[in-house]
């Protein structure tokens, strides 16, 4: 990485990473969610009453939830990689300062998301193994909660990783 440290500061080197990692985690949000609310009320092929157009939720959850497992799962691992190479910067600037304030509420939140992130990085074998065989109803079930199941934790680590940079903001 001192290659990459001779053409930029160290500041514009930790920004573009934490907003790289960023950027990783809102698409991961969003695929998870999609796909989350595909399989949670998937759409029933009915006629809309007096042929109107299906409403935004409607549209919403009648995506082709299979096609997001590959997306997912590169999509996770790549979040979990920059956030584990901003966590030494983490360790030092940001934890140290928080526990000197007392706030151990916001680091034990945060604890726990790193501890359930690695949990979904772990589940991810099977999730997409689940996927990949979308056209077995035999796994209709445990792929509908496992996706969830990501969903839940996916959203839990962006809210929280939100807050922990509202508590001490990138670059304070």
């Amino acid at each position: 990485m001192d290659f990459v440290l001779d053409y930029i500061s160290v500041t514009t080197f930790w920004t573009v990473l934490f907003i790289v990692h960023a950027l990783l985690a809102v698409a991961l949000l969003g695929a998870l969610t999609h796909q989350a609310v595909a399989v949670w009320g998937p759409v029933r092929l009915a006629s809309t009453p007096g042929g109107s157009a299906p409403g935004f939720v409607t549209r919403f959850r009648s995506v082709f939830a299979p096609s997001y497992a590959g997306v997912v799962c590169l999509l996770w691992v790549l979040a979990f990689i920059f956030g584990a190479i901003i966590y030494t910067k983490y360790r030092i600037y940001v934890r140290i300062p928080i526990e000197q304030q007392g706030l151990f509420k916001t680091l034990g939140a945060f604890e726990l998301k790193e501890h359930l992130v690695t949990i979904g990085l772990g589940l991810l074998p099977i999730y997409w193994y689940l996927w990949k065989n979308a056209r077995n109803a035999v796994y209709d079930s445990s792929r509908k909660w496992l996706t969830i199941v990501l969903a839940a934790i996916c959203w839990y680590g962006f809210l929280t990783g939100h807050v922990l940079n509202n508590v001490r903001g990138f670059g304070s």
